[in-house]
């Protein structure tokens, strides 16, 4: 194996971490009905994908090793692309959350803290629940789910996503903003 193999390697290799990387994120976002997203991605998915491909087939004969550069980046695209797509967060999620006790407290510093919140009292194996339904976007969801879980580490709780919502009430600010930001929140 010659240092420019290795280096051809390396190209497909990254090449393909990208593209595929782009197919899983193009392909969630599919699922979530993002269309200007899945186009734009899809777009530079295959253009990529075109020039690896058409570059490996060609010396793939005289260096086999090339096909593993290739799967390699194929398999990594895929554990890129997932970890990417949870960063970026797309869409809404629904949390439910079952608690014995606290509940009151639990519901009432979700809501200051700027969250809509829904309660209905419900009836579980040793007893009475109360359950939270909280509809929020996904990147807030480990906020939420730090809060829950400070106030009442036994409470069970169930995240699910959310394909569309008709209103989603966004988390308010309780206390005034400073800094350049808020020359522009002032009314």
């Amino acid at each position: 194996m010659s240092y420019p193999t290795i280096i051809l390697g390396v190209i497909v290799f990254l090449a393909r971490v990208t593209d595929v990387t782009l197919g899983t994120v193009r392909t969630i976002s599919i699922v979530q009905g993002r269309t200007k997203i899945a186009f734009m991605m899809g777009f530079i998915e295959v253009s990529l994908w075109l020039l690896v491909v058409a570059k490996v087939l060609q010396k793939v004969a005289e260096e086999p090793v090339l096909t593993v550069f290739y799967a390699l980046g194929f398999a990594t695209g895929n554990v890129v692309g997932i970890y990417f797509e949870r960063r970026l967060a797309f869409g809404y999620s629904v949390l439910r959350v079952f608690s014995p006790d606290h509940e009151k407290s639990m519901a009432e510093q979700l809501r200051n803290q700027g969250y809509a919140v829904t309660s209905f009292i419900g009836e579980g194996k040793s007893g009475p629940v109360t359950m939270l339904y909280i509809v929020c976007r996904r990147k807030q969801l480990q906020d939420i789910l730090s809060l829950v879980k400070h106030i009442s580490p036994e409470a069970f709780y169930i995240v699910e996503p959310a394909s569309s919502v008709s209103k989603l009430y966004q988390p308010y600010l309780l206390e005034t903003g400073t800094g350049w930001r808020a020359i522009f929140k002032k009314k």
